[in-house]
């Protein structure tokens, strides 16, 4: 599944803004107060980073180090790989890290085998956050992480044949019914990927699991609810009247949709900022802006993905870890980083920063960001890709309607569920 696993502080006058986005412990007078007793303050922390990103945590652990003398040392592993699969080894064995980084989708499964601590941090530092990278973070009721970074698709658009982002779908629809002919297209989308689709039947009221103040209910699917099935159809009609290429579908969906962009041949495409640089040096002038209105007159609302820091359930340092994770992901750490990386922090403040505003595509993603709704982080959304993948396209290919195709795929994921004992 493309992109299954998916996947900004103020300048130096704002110390004032550090204090109060690392919380009221900050001051070293308070580092022995009532938050901290019994906590003796180690020598070490150990942080492991994702690959070739540590550049964008030096600057966080020097300041911390001068802080609060505590040496940081950090390791660069693969994100979504090595950490997965290193840290159920080396964590009960003593030598795992303190503070790690996660893709959020992987948080309920670290959770559930009891590898992650939640974090008790104080509610200023969860309003520092989008509402949704919170969400993101959290887990049967815990918060397990604070972001580091989001990302979601947005809408790329060659401007050598757009002057501007349409602002309805229904602008882009009639723009593509004129500039597609032959091997030209106006708009692409694999929206026969649920990564994708989901954003167009979330719109109209799909869902995967519903969203409870407990988390998310596994036995509430809305996959083949009302608005699933409107999402699905609006999702045919592109098809049916030929406006995406037959090409388009399947596992080589996403290189033919690529290709087609690069070579000038497509106006604009649902894509994520991955997509950027390819792009670039394919020769196109792109530009970026969030998705476009649906003919409902809501958004599309697009799976985004939050990476995280999270303290090891192992760790003997559980405090001074929290700590350490509240300063990395703070408003000014976070610039650096966004400087750094062009990861995109989910920091309310930054997303108004000219260092992200006035940057087209980290705006763009920002602002879809908050449009957007979490993947669900729980063990049981491994069972929904599949399905929904064959689903979408008997759908997009005319082979069933979309009514009958989701009700399949959907009593398809409950059987898996219930199959596998994620429940």
């Amino acid at each position: 599944m493309l992109k299954k696993f998916l996947n900004v502080s103020l300048t130096a006058g704002l110390a004032v803004s550090m204090l109060a986005a690392c919380g009221p412990q900050d001051s070293e007078e308070e580092t022995g107060g009532e938050k901290d007793k019994g906590s003796e303050k180690p020598e070490k922390l150990v942080v492991w980073e994702d690959k070739e990103k540590g550049i964008a945590l030096e600057p966080a652990i020097k300041s911390f180090e001068e802080k609060y003398g505590i040496k940081v040392e950090f390791k660069e592993l693969g994100m979504a790989d090595e950490i997965r699969e290193q840290l159920p080894l080396d964590a009960p064995a003593g030598t795992g890290p303190d503070v790690l980084t996660l893709p959020h989708d992987q948080i309920g499964a670290m959770a559930t085998q009891g590898l992650l601590a939640p974090l008790d941090v104080e509610q200023d530092v969860i309003d520092t956050f989008t509402e949704s990278s919170i969400q993101a973070q959290s887990f049967e009721g815990e918060l397990y992480g604070l972001p580091k970074a989001t990302e979601t698709p947005v809408f790329i658009y060659n401007k050598e044949h757009m002057d501007a982002a349409p602002e309805s779908f229904d602008e882009l629809y009639e723009f593509s019914k004129d500039f597609t002919k032959g091997k030209n297209y106006g708009f692409l989308a694999l929206w026969d990927n649920f990564y994708f689709a989901n954003s167009i039947m979330a719109a109209n009221g799909g869902y995967v699991f519903n969203q409870t103040d407990e988390g998310l209910d596994v036995d509430d699917l809305g996959l083949n609810n009302e608005g699933a099935v409107k999402g699905a159809e609006y999702i045919q009609k592109w098809y049916d009247e030929g406006l995406f290429p037959k090409g388009i579908v399947g596992e080589s969906g996403g290189s033919a949709m690529d290709g087609l962009f690069n070579e000038g041949k497509v106006a604009s495409v649902m894509n994520g900022p991955w997509a950027f640089q390819g792009m670039k040096d394919a020769g196109i002038e792109i530009g970026v802006a969030p998705l476009p209105k649906l003919p409902n007159g809501e958004y599309p609302q697009t799976f985004i993905g939050v990476k995280g820091w999270h303290v090891s359930a192992y760790s003997e340092n559980k405090e001074w870890a929290t700590k350490l994770v509240e300063w990395i992901t703070n408003e000014e750490n976070a610039k650096i980083r966004y400087e750094k990386t062009q990861e995109i922090p989910p920091v309310k403040t930054l997303i108004e920063d000219p260092v992200i505003a006035d940057n087209e595509g980290a705006s763009a993603v920002a602002v879809q960001s908050q449009r957007g709704v979490p993947m669900p982080n729980i063990p049981e959304m491994g069972q929904v890709w599949e399905p929904m993948a064959n689903a979408l396209q008997l759908i997009v290919t005319g082979k069933q309607d979309p009514e009958p195709a989701l009700e399949d795929a959907t009593k398809n994921i409950k059987q898996q569920i219930e199959a596998s004992g994620a429940e």
